[in-house]
């Protein structure tokens, strides 16, 4: 679990170069461009990698939003051969905004239902 972290952690720092530049659309094109590895070098899962993301979170120096958690999420378990998706959703009344990943069409690092709550708006 040790490592799992650590590559989370690791994957967190990365994306949050483009967070302090506020660079939303490199974000996007970071996740989009991101493929999903054929041949890893471990079998980790799904299951395995969203409570290691949770701990990273907890250690991160600035408190890590739905989106920097999510995209860096995506990357990680895209690097594991998991085809995960960023989820981009929005209520209109009263505005609010979440992003979340899905794999195999269920949230795994929120509510099973959370596009409920949240109409989807983008996939990448």
């Amino acid at each position: 679990m040790f490592w799992l972290v650590l590559k989370a952690f690791t994957e967190l720092v990365r994306i949050n170069r483009l967070f302090v530049r506020g660079d939303f659309a490199a974000i996007h094109a970071l996740v989009r461009s991101c493929p999903v590895e054929t041949h890893p070098s471990s079998g980790v899962c799904a299951d395995q990698l969203a409570p290691a993301m949770d701990r990273a979170c907890i250690w991160f120096w600035k408190e890590v939003s739905c989106l920097h958690r999510s995209a860096a999420t995506v990357c990680l378990l895209r690097k594991q051969g998991v085809a995960a998706e960023l989820v981009i959703g929005a209520q209109a009344i009263p505005f609010k905004a979440h992003a979340w990943v899905e794999v195999g069409g269920q949230a795994i690092n929120d509510k099973p239902d959370i596009s409920q709550i949240y109409p989807v708006l983008e996939r990448c």
